[in-house]
């Protein structure tokens, strides 16, 4: 089994998905812009072979790059587990004639309009919505969808460049913010609690799946620098209150034509209980989801995913034993982490149920939090119980803290 797997470095977690493609037989043909010097050497051993190109994102010219590449060799597939590339990855297989989901049925989970279109079709609640390019089209669609309401990237993920807009001036603001997005998505705000629905699919069917709520709301969490943006996994997925987002989500795999792989879907628990979709990707869930849901479970998805993607196939055992909870931190102040207060105590009272602990340590440089959720680091936990998992969680949010200066 020869497979073509795009970014295998970038983002970090892509080498895990490497290292569970070479453990489940295939020889992995990696594609990436990073040279191949600078790989990493716990990469390196799972690579058959590495095609260093100059910009990954440049579609046309890796393409080019790829067909010389793979001249005389056999492929058996091309993956891409990173949103941006996608599409690329189906283009490549629509050129090879390989299997796997073409163009069309990847830009429903690619382009947020042609998705909430087909899942519309198909009878499901969708966020009412228009696709606009313009300043102009922007304030027209406004006014067909009233106040609140909310503009994003067509393309976009994980709430870069999301605005909720309440009010004409917070409208303008929105627009100035966003002139260096092409195209966007403005639509209804839907008022509920947000989770995930997580799968990984053989042939559009679910072989996992996974539940995570985001307290607060993604949106919320990007909005308020002060906030500590906890997610946690849903140990009891038969439970009543989730089985509208369960159904919604089958629903949509079907909808959209889903094939072979993983996939990422937000939807809203609207307080009358109507689960309305939100967007979802053929892809994996980012900032660790992947992480969470292999200690809710004891398993191993990075490489029971490449188990599916290679011989469709899913081996691990899908019953799910914890809760698991990941708070991630933000650091107060500019500059580098000067110090941790509250740590040792919150390990102390809840250090049988850390998992992880893996916050920036005093002289690291603070990251950016508007550009990246995993923010200045983070703490997981897990337990079987609800409550104790969500006490310990929240705990981690109010009672550790990270102080940045200088």
């Amino acid at each position: 089994m020869n497979v073509v797997f795009l970014a295998p470095s970038y983002p970090p977690e892509m080498q895990q998905y490497t290292r569970g493609l070479a453990e489940v037989g295939a020889n992995v043909f990696g594609v990436g812009d990073s040279p191949k010097g600078a790989l990493p050497s716990t990469l390196k051993p799972y690579l058959h072979d590495y095609l260093q190109v100059p910009r990954i994102m440049d579609e046309a010219d890796v393409m080019k790059r790829v067909s010389g590449w793979l001249r005389g060799k056999r492929i058996d597939r091309v993956i891409a587990n990173w949103e941006p590339l996608v599409i690329l990855a189906a283009r490549l297989r629509e050129r090879f004639g390989l299997p796997g989901m073409t163009v069309d049925q990847v830009t429903g989970f690619r382009d947020k309009m042609v998705m909430k279109d087909r899942v519309k079709a198909a009878g499901l609640r969708v966020p009412y919505a228009f696709k606009v390019k313009t300043q102009r089209e922007i304030r027209e669609a406004a006014e067909k969808i009233g106040f609140p309401l909310i503009l994003k990237p067509i393309s976009g993920a994980g709430s870069a460049d999301t605005y909720k807009v309440s009010s004409k001036s917070e409208l303008e603001a929105a627009i100035a913010a966003m002139r260096h997005v092409e195209v966007v998505s403005c639509e209804e705000f839907i008022e509920g609690e947000e989770f995930t629905y997580d799968t990984v699919c053989i042939g559009g069917k679910p072989a996992y799946e996974n539940v995570a709520a985001y307290l607060p709301k993604p949106l919320i969490a990007r909005s308020n620098e002060w906030l500590s943006p906890v997610i946690i996994t849903v140990r009891d997925l038969e439970q009543p209150k989730l089985k509208p987002g369960l159904v919604l989500g089958r629903k949509v795999l079907k909808a959209l034509e889903m094939g072979d792989g993983f996939t990422h879907m937000e939807w809203f628990l609207t307080p009358k209980g109507e689960a309305v979709f939100g967007e979802i990707g053929c892809r994996p869930g980012g900032a660790h989801l992947v992480d969470q849901m292999n200690y809710t479970g004891d398993i191993d998805l990075f490489r029971e995913w490449a188990r599916v993607a290679c011989w469709r196939s899913f081996e691990a055992p899908t019953k799910r034993k914890f809760n698991a909870g990941i708070i991630f931190k933000r650091a107060i102040g500019e500059g580098r982490i000067t110090r941790i207060t509250g740590l040792k105590d919150y390990l102390r009272r809840f250090g049988d149920h850390v998992v992880e602990e893996q916050l920036l340590r005093p002289g690291t440089m603070r990251r950016n939090w508007k550009q990246t959720l995993l923010s200045d680091g983070h703490l997981m936990v897990r337990h079987p119980n609800w409550d104790q998992a969500y006490e310990m969680s929240f705990a981690a949010a109010t009672d550790v803290t990270l102080y940045a200066g200088g």
